[in-house]
């Protein structure tokens, strides 16, 4: 199909990175799209979406301020007609599956050529789903066999104050960006350490790491900070000796 004759499709791009966002946009009207948004996060991804009410919306998984696939579970729940395509280095099975229980219907490597991409548009925007070659099927068969999914243990809000908190966040900066009072916020964060077991800061800092919950947690993804050797981005580490003081 010639881009000529299809669908004059409105698209929007949340990427914390400008020059990919920059290169996404020129791609998509090239081949015929129309770009009607760019975010830099994921919370601004989902309110853009509102403004802008794109047919796709193209999200990094691996975003500051909130993931792409809670990101997705917040755009679904208010546009269910929305179809979103995850744009990610991640080819884990638990991050797939993770993203198509969140309800999103395109799944695409960032290794992959632009065409996959294209091509992810254009099939999730006539309902069906598109995930990238070199994700494992046996993800598909899983989801679409129903598999039990382990239970999250924590709340949607509470997974959205942990990434605030690994992304180094007071509990006052954390209020005000979710519109609670910090001590509302105090309360999400001994909540989750309840839930999760965990006792330290660190300790929830290396849990959003390894839930995807955090965009330093992964190398080669939204711009991870350096670590230190205990595993944590230099500026986590500083919070911790300023809080223990």
């Amino acid at each position: 199909m010639s881009f000529s004759s299809r669908p004059n499709h409105h698209v929007l791009i949340a990427d914390d990175h400008m020059i990919v966002r920059e290169g996404l946009k020129a791609v998509l009207q090239q081949e015929g799209f129309q770009v009607v948004g760019e975010a830099s996060d994921g919370r601004a991804g989902v309110a853009l979406c509102d403004k802008a009410d794109p047919d796709v919306a193209i999200l990094d998984i691996a975003m500051p301020m909130l993931n792409g696939i809670d990101a997705a579970r917040e755009i679904l729940k208010a546009r269910p007609a929305t179809k979103i395509v995850l744009l990610t280095m991640y080819a884990e099975e638990s991050y797939v599956l993770a993203g198509l229980r969140a309800g999103i219907t395109g799944y695409v490597l960032k290794s992959n050529a632009a065409s996959n991409l294209v091509q992810a548009i254009l099939a999730v925007a006539k309902g069906d789903i598109y995930l990238s070659p070199g994700v494992s099927r046996t993800v598909v068969q899983a989801y679409l066999s129903n598999a039990a999914a382990p239970p999250d243990p924590l709340s949607g809000r509470e997974r959205e104050v942990l990434q605030l908190i690994a992304e180094g966040k007071t509990m006052k900066e954390i209020g005000s960006v979710l519109g609670i009072s910090p001590r509302t916020a105090e309360t999400h964060r001994a909540r989750i350490m309840y839930r999760l077991n965990i006792h330290d800061l660190a300790g929830l800092i290396r849990y959003a790491m390894e839930h995807g919950l955090s965009h330093h947690g992964r190398q080669g993804e939204g711009g991870a900070e350096p670590s230190r050797p205990d595993g944590l981005p230099d500026r986590q580490a500083a919070r911790l000796g300023t809080e223990a003081q």
